[in-house]
């Protein structure tokens, strides 16, 4: 029977497909042995023909990437004008190899005291030690008998480092006095300068001498580095300061270089043990961009350790600039000001426990910092005689008790709470609770004054400010009565304060902020809660009371402060100032609950402050030629400063806050003056005239740009001269 024709012709196609796949497989395993084969080949060739060659070249050329340093950023104010720069000078460098031995280097620095002056100053008991021990190895070890190396080498778990260590401690304790006084003025300067020849890393520059190089000693050195191995003469660049603001920080010198307790963590950031590095404030706070990007070269070295080469893989940049908010003549000025009527409250008899005041300006729509000022008397300690220094770093480090300052957050705390609306009328009497004294306002001692809020503030009623924490607790005034608080008033109350900045941190981009002290609370601490109502229990710092009012000022917004306002690249032309990097915008922190309607009628409070008949700073204000509003303070209190021979002595706090333009603010003040006078009877108004002088100098400067066109607003803005000559090295930074 014969098979259908059409399977067959499937069959026959099928056989077809099926033989050249398999061809095409054979092909392709044939590629992949070809291909192999080849790699085999070429891998025996290396290993065998070619492998003693690879290893001896491997073995000829080692690369070690060395750091060298670069001028660190610099910082300007918000106009441009230097406020810390880096001032060049020359320097003499060693760098040790890594088969560089100790009488090489012995040599080297004998050679080098010949030719540089090396001020010993430095050197210590130990290196005396070890240098003579150098010097002197056979006497040295002859002290220590073979049966105490012995007892030393018996010890169980001891290292041969740990055994060494021991030996040579035991050696420096038996070199006497007699035997170090052989060495002589020349020894010690070889001291000073091996010694630092051999603080350095392998491979890393380690500088011998940058302050004081004369012209003479660097060409000396220069004309002989061939017959000095290791040795460089560099340009180091040095910190100056143009201004003594403390908040600007310090940076480490070369001879100190890294501090011990952040050495492991600088280290792992391919810093070398005597960079300068930013140490307070500013400058620790911005170090990663201030420091910059080191020149990074390889030390190409044969198998003996010897450089044969040095190839450059990148080449390093200068720290970035900073902008600061600050206008440093705003700065200058007010920082007379508070000095001098620090001073004039310093010569009031009962003074002996003031020795600071403080001032912060700053623009409450940016958070801008403009001016902080802070001021401290020290006694000299060379004179014996009293010297102010700068203390601007104790407006946020520091805290105080700020009395009626607070007092619009307290009425807006009411608002907010609905124990009072705008325009409640509470009449200013002496408050009297059950086994009490009465407490009163400054200006009634007795009776009864009708009060609404809007009078409160102009004239500072405490006793206004108390029934608001009374209602808060759900106990309104009456008189005699016993108060026992309940467990939420005084949450209430800090809850609210915290909305515009009291008794927690601003954010400022400062190191060591500190958020102020909370008083014990409880239910039987009812009378506390009267005194935390007008500013007399917690403490806040100058810059929170600058945070507080910059958010009535602006409307409800919490910005947080800062002093930075732009990073800019390094200065091409040493003209204008290098293209922006980043700039600082305003961070809101919070919106306070209340409506813009309470915020406004509050701040028509604080004008009154100014301008109302019976405004407690209307001597101050009443005739400013701008307008402008605020609250005055003074806080009874004990106090527990410096001088712990007065703890517990009765003291006065004066403060002052405030903002203008009061139509459309754009300076926002606080002024704190603590532990004024033990006298508590007078009035005391100089944080009224500290707020006044300064709010003018704002508005005088202010028209003095406009009038030069001097202008914070250019993307290319050229560098400006500091406003003064003055100059202070980074030797003579404290």
């Amino acid at each position: 029977m014969r098979k259908a024709p059409g399977k067959n012709r499937a069959a026959s196609v099928k056989a077809k497909h099926h033989s050249n796949l398999t061809f095409r497989m054979n092909i392709l395993f044939f590629a992949i042995f070809i291909v192999f084969s080849m790699l085999i080949f070429r891998l025996g060739y290396m290993q065998i023909v070619k492998g003693e060659d690879y290893v001896r070249d491997l073995e000829r050329k080692e690369e070690v990437p060395v750091n060298t340093s670069v001028p660190r950023g610099r910082m300007y104010d918000r106009y441009g004008r230097i406020l810390v720069d880096n001032h060049p000078e020359n320097a003499i460098t060693y760098t040790k190899m890594q088969t560089t031995t100790t009488e090489e280097m012995l040599d080297i620095a004998k050679k080098l005291a010949q030719l540089i002056e090396q001020p010993t100053k430095r050197v210590t008991l130990r290196d005396k030690q070890d240098f003579w021990i150098l010097q002197n190895h056979d006497a040295a070890y002859a002290k220590i008998t073979k049966a105490e190396e012995d007892k030393i080498r018996a010890q169980e778990n001891i290292t041969t480092s740990q055994i060494n260590a021991e030996i040579d401690k035991l050696v420096r304790e038996r070199i006497t006095n007699d035997e170090l006084l052989q060495l002589t003025e020349a020894d010690l300067e070889v001291l000073a300068i091996y010694r630092e020849m051999v603080s350095g890393y392998n491979l890393s520059p380690q500088i011998i001498k940058s302050e004081n190089v004369s012209a003479d000693e660097f060409a000396r050195v220069s004309e002989r580095l061939t017959e000095l191995p290791g040795v460089n003469t560099t340009t180091d660049w040095k910190r100056v300061k143009l201004s003594s603001l403390s908040i600007l920080g310090r940076t480490t010198v070369p001879t100190k270089g890294i501090p011990k307790e952040k050495l492991n963590y600088y280290l792992a950031r391919d810093y070398s043990r005597n960079d300068r590095v930013g140490e307070s404030y500013i400058e620790a706070q911005y170090e990663e961009l201030l420091q910059g990007q080191k020149t990074v070269v390889k030390n190409i070295t044969n198998k003996k350790g010897q450089v044969v080469d040095t190839v450059t893989t990148y080449e390093g940049e200068p720290g970035k600039d900073l902008i600061l908010s600050l206008d440093s003549e705003l700065q200058a000025e007010t920082d007379k000001i508070v000095e001098e009527e620090l001073l004039n409250l310093k010569a009031l008899p009962g003074s002996y426990l003031l020795d600071r005041a403080f001032l912060i300006m700053m623009d409450p729509n940016t958070g801008d910092i403009l001016s902080m000022v802070g001021k401290k008397i020290e006694k000299d300690p060379d004179t014996g005689k009293n010297m102010i220094v700068d203390y601007a770093y104790g407006s946020f480090t520091t805290a105080y008790e700020a009395g009626s300052s607070v007092k619009a957050a307290t009425v807006l705390t009411g608002y907010n709470q609905g124990v009072i609306s705008m325009g409640t009328s509470m009449g200013d009497e002496p408050i009297k609770l059950a086994s009490t004294d009465p407490k009163t306002s400054i200006f009634n001692r007795g009776g009864y004054i009708p009060m609404n809020d809007l009078l409160a503030l102009e004239r500072s009623s405490n006793s206004y400010m108390f029934k608001i924490a009374l209602l808060l607790n759900g106990t309104p005034y009456s008189y005699g009565m016993p108060l026992r608080l309940k467990d939420d008033t005084f949450s209430k109350m800090r809850n609210n304060y915290a909305q515009f900045g009291l008794g927690v941190k601003t954010g400022i981009d400062l190191p060591n902020e500190f958020s102020g002290v909370r008083g014990p609370s409880g239910p039987t601490m009812g009378g506390k809660t009267l005194d935390l109502a007008i500013g007399q229990y917690d403490t806040y710092t100058p810059l929170q009371l600058a945070q507080y009012i910059s958010t009535v000022a602006n409307g409800g917004y919490r910005i947080q402060p800062h002093v930075v306002k732009e990073v800019r690249d390094p200065s091409q032309d040493g003209k204008q100032l290098g293209q922006l990097v980043t700039e600082v915008g305003p961070t809101i922190l919070n919106q306070i609950d209340n409506p813009k309607e309470e915020i406004d009628y509050v701040k028509k409070g604080l004008r009154r402050v100014y301008t109302g008949n019976q405004g407690t700073a209307r001597a101050q204000f009443a005739d400013t030629p701008y307008t402008a509003a605020g609250k005055t303070g003074t806080a009874e209190v004990v106090y527990y400063g410096p001088l712990r021979e007065y703890f517990g002595t009765n003291t006065i706090n004066l403060t002052h806050v405030g903002f203008a333009p009061y139509e459309n603010p754009e300076i926002a003040y606080a002024v704190v003056i603590p532990w004024v006078n033990t006298n508590l009877a007078p009035h005391y108004y100089q944080n009224n005239v500290i707020a006044r002088r300064s709010l003018d100098k704002y508005f005088e400067l202010k028209a003095k740009y406009q009038a030069e066109k001097v202008t914070d607003s250019n993307v290319k803005q050229p560098i400006l001269p500091a406003i003064t000559e003055e100059k202070i090295g980074e030797d003579e930074q404290e």
